[in-house]
Parts: structure tokens; sequence; C-alpha cells
């Protein structure tokens, strides 16, 4: 008879996996709720939100869906490997910054230098470091790698030294702060406390122009789409349970022969590439990329989006950040001088009343549905 050999414990210490696919894998779940989820997205995103929204408020969506984007890198990072990361700003100000560098430069037309350089009279000709950023082919990539590679860089020095927890989150949020003080240091080349304003072009479109502005809102909600997907593939991956193992056991998936640090780094690397590519998406949309927009503040309020839809699913960290922003929208317009009490107020009770975050909402109703029905039975 041939010998057969067992297979390798996985990294949480379950039983080897028999032939059926494990509920948590692609192939052991119906593709067709997922399936079904995204369509419904999609209309909601195309379909519905264009017909019933004005241009101001279509608009604000659009900037809404930005600030999802981060929370979907946060929901990877912090949902799934435990990673509170607290300085998600510097990553979408590197992309945005990257971005409105080069519709600054595209403005200015071959050879010109951005306005406000010209109004400050600091500068005589443009900075040697701005001027690969008038190239498309340098910029579009560099709002992506440019905060992957700080991320790298300093989630290297970060993991491998074992620092986790409160330490490490206070560390992003003083990365956070630096990148802020950078910023508005260097008026003459960055525009300071004002940052990048006034941004009228996104690749030859006229951004005043409504058509234009949907044609942007659209290009949003599709790479929204497609970094749900992407996070769903990642998430349901052997990467993923292996992320989710470092997060509940570090030590035990050291002794399993993995390296802790190597795996947090890709989900931190990946969630500031999320990051700033909803920067660079972010300046077209709003015009303005400034450092009150990336500072520790705006980091903070990314984390909250995630916390109160719910970090461990991958639909809540979305729901999260639209509603908390949608939240901020409608309570300022309301309540100008209280707005910021109601908004701690509303965090406080989905916190306290709901641990899982609105993503739980559904999962709720289900349970109770099946204990009435329990009930009516027995």
């Amino acid at each position: 008879m041939t010998a057969v050999t067992p297979a390798p414990p996985s990294a949480a210490g379950a039983p080897a996996p028999t032939d059926a696919a494990p509920p948590n894998r692609p192939g052991g779940r119906s593709r067709l709720p997922a399936a079904a989820g995204f369509a419904c997205g999609a209309a909601l995103l195309f379909a519905v939100a264009p017909l019933a929204l004005s241009d101001f408020r279509l608009a604000l969506l659009a900037k809404y869906l930005c600030v999802a984007m981060v929370a979907v890198g946060i929901g990877i990072a912090w949902g799934r490997g435990g990673l509170l990361t607290l300085g998600q700003g510097v990553f979408f100000g590197l992309g945005g910054y990257a971005m409105a560098m080069h519709l600054k430069l595209a403005d200015a037309g071959p050879g010109g230098m951005p306005d406000f350089m010209q109004l400050y009279g600091q500068l005589d000709e443009l900075p040697v470091w701005w001027r690969p950023f008038a190239s498309p082919w340098f910029a579009l990539p560099a709002t992506v790698l440019l905060p992957m590679a700080v991320a790298f860089g300093l989630g290297s020095l970060v993991f491998r030294r074992r620092v986790r927890g409160a330490y490490f989150a206070i560390l992003s949020q003083a990365l956070a702060a630096a990148m802020v003080i950078l910023l508005i240091g260097q008026q003459g080349t960055t525009g300071g406390t004002n940052g990048l304003t006034d941004i009228q072009g996104f690749f030859g479109y006229d951004l005043d122009d409504p058509v234009n502005q949907r044609m942007v809102y659209f290009i949003i909600a599709g790479v929204l789409l497609a970094l749900l997907a992407l996070a769903r593939q990642l998430v349901h991956s052997r990467y993923g349970e292996l992320l989710v193992a470092v997060r509940d056991s570090e030590e035990r998936v050291r002794f399993l022969g993995y390296d802790p640090a190597s795996v947090k780094l890709v989900a931190y690397v990946v969630a500031a590439g999320m990051a700033g590519l909803a920067g660079a998406l972010f300046v077209p949309a709003v015009g303005i990329i400034s450092p009150a927009l990336i500072g520790i503040v705006p980091s903070i309020e990314f984390v909250i989006g995630v916390a109160v839809g719910g970090r461990a699913t991958l639909l809540g960290p979305v729901l999260g950040a639209v509603a908390v922003a949608w939240a901020r929208t409608a309570l300022s317009e309301r309540f100008p001088g209280t707005w910021t009490y109601l908004q701690g107020l509303l965090f406080v009770v989905v916190v306290a009343f709901l641990p899982g975050g609105l993503a739980s909402l559904w999962a709720l109703a289900r349970r109770r549905g099946a204990e009435r029905a329990e009930v009516s039975t027995s």
C-alpha cells in the first residue's frame, strides 16, 4: 500500500484540510452572493446616485468614496492584521500631492511654473524634484508606488523590531504630524498651509464642467469597486488566512516557520497603496490638497469610519467611511455650532451598542429572525 503523507496544520493550528474546501475560502462558498453584492453596488453607484443626486451632492459623494478607498486598506491592515494605522493620512497625502503637482504643471503649460510659486516669489525656476511630475507616465505610478515605498521602508524598520500595538499606532501618528510640519515649512515649493489649490484641469478636461465632474465621479466609483474586488480576493486567499493567524497569535505563527514581519508588511504596504490612490483621485474630485487634509485628525477620522462600519468585514469599512463623512456634512449644515459633539455621540452609540459596526446589522437581523422562527415553531 502507498503511504499517505498527512497535510501540515494551518497557521491557526486547525486540523488538516479535507477534500471539501473550507467555508472561509473562495472554493468553499458560493460566489453568487458576492457577485450579487457587486452588482447592487454598481447599480447604486452608476445608475441610482447620478439620477437621484444633484451635481453638488454627487461631487460630495465622490469625496466620500475616496475616503472609503482609504477605509478598505485600513480594513485589511487593522481588521485582518490587527495593525492600528493612525497615519494613513501620510500616504493619502503623498498620492494627493503627486497628482496635484502634475495637474498644476499641466495647468501652467510647458516650461511654466505653478501660480503659487510665482505669487510667493521665492523661486526663480521650477525645483528639480518637481520636474519629473510634469510627465503623466511618472506622476500616475508615483501616486501609488511612492506611498507604498514609504510604507515599505517604515514597515521594514518597525516590524523587524517587533514594534506593535499602541507603540505602532503612536509611531504612525507621529509620522502624520511630521509630514504636516514638513509641508507647512516648505511654503515656496508645497504651498505651505494653503496646499495646492485651484486645480482647473484633469488630463485635458475642464473640471469646472459638470459633465467632466461626473466623469471623475464614475472613475472614482469604478476604482472603489475594483479595490473591493482586490481586497476580497486577498482576504479569502491563503495569505488572508495567514494574516488573521498573525493577528491572533503572532508567536505561534513564528514557531510554525513563517515570518510575521513579512506578513504584516504586505498588509501595511497594500493599505498605503490604496490610500495613495484615494488621495490621487481626491484631488480632481475636490480641486485641492492641503496639510489640513492629511494630518493627525484626518488620519483618526479614517479609523473612526472603519470602526463605525465594522473592521472585521469587507463592506463595513466602506459603509462606515461614507456614513461618517455624510453625517459630518449633514450635521454641520443643520447644527453649525454643535455638530462635532453630535458626531462624537454617534460614534459612541455605534461602538457601545453595535460592537461589530453597521455591517453587523444584517447578521443581527438574521439572528433575531431565526430566534423568532424557532420560538413560533416550538
